[in-house]
């Protein structure tokens, strides 16, 4: 299943937690806009909305976790099995994600995308800020940023943890194409249809051989990784960094 960005960002989750989370649900809800009868009906819960077009084979997913879509434990659950649920239906070939700010999370989310679009507005940033927050990026994450933007860039990017305005995304190619806010979606769209004229086994095979090193070094390491990072958060001096971040933070909201 291919994978393309829609109002702002497109992305396919790694993770699957919802055994945390027995009680989500999802269900039909109503008819998808635009979708001539073909019996597509919108499901969802309550952080995320798919909006399925069995004629086209696409699905457009909508993140709506107010007021900044954070990546809680329940949206990402729902993320999973909203993504479960359309790669069980054969019908459908493709998934457009929408997100809003894509710092750190949103932009691991993002880079596991095959093609990303921005709105051109410089309220709108991406990137791997986690050093401005006192901590480090694990490594799974930057062997993503290093096959996306290559080693120097990636270096500088994670140490200073920069936040790319569009035009700077798209110059050291964190995202594929910058486009005016409302054109965001179409341009999506028509990007994921040059994706889906390309045979899917061919398309997924060689999509698996590109990432299959980083991928493969995530599952052998995720168990080490998560007790490391376990470890380094619940220290004195990382608590009191992130303290100090969202004290700032609230300063700027005020």
């Amino acid at each position: 299943m291919a994978l393309a960005p829609g109002v702002r960002f497109a992305a396919r989750a790694l993770l699957r937690p919802w055994a945390l989370l027995r009680g989500t649900t999802l269900g039909s809800t109503e008819p998808a806009a635009g979708g001539g009868g073909d019996g597509a009906r919108r499901f969802g819960s309550q952080r995320v909305l798919v909006e399925p077009e069995a004629a086209s084979g696409v699905a457009v997913m909508k993140f709506r976790n107010p007021p900044v879509n954070a990546l809680s434990l329940e949206l990402l659950t729902e993320l999973v099995i909203s993504l479960e649920k359309l790669e069980n239906d054969k019908t459908f070939r493709g998934v457009i994600l929408t997100s809003g700010a894509c710092p750190a999370g949103g932009c691991m989310i993002a880079l596991s995308c095959d093609c990303r679009v921005l709105a051109d507005n410089p309220k709108y940033h991406i990137g791997l800020n986690e050093t401005l927050l006192g901590i480090t990026a694990p490594f799974w994450l930057k062997d993503t940023y290093v096959n996306t933007i290559g080693h120097r860039a990636s270096e500088q990017a994670l140490q200073l943890g920069s936040l790319f305005p569009p035009a700077e995304a798209l110059q050291v190619g964190l995202v594929d194409q910058v486009v005016p806010e409302d054109q965001v979606q179409s341009t999506a769209l028509s990007e994921m249809a040059r994706w889906l004229a390309v045979p899917d086994h061919t398309r997924q095979l060689t999509k698996n051989m590109m990432r299959k090193a980083t991928a493969d070094r995530l599952l052998r390491q995720r168990d080490a990784d998560t007790q490391n990072f376990v470890s380094f958060i619940c220290r004195d001096s990382i608590q009191k960094s992130l303290q100090v971040y969202l004290e700032k933070l609230q300063q700027k909201k005020g």
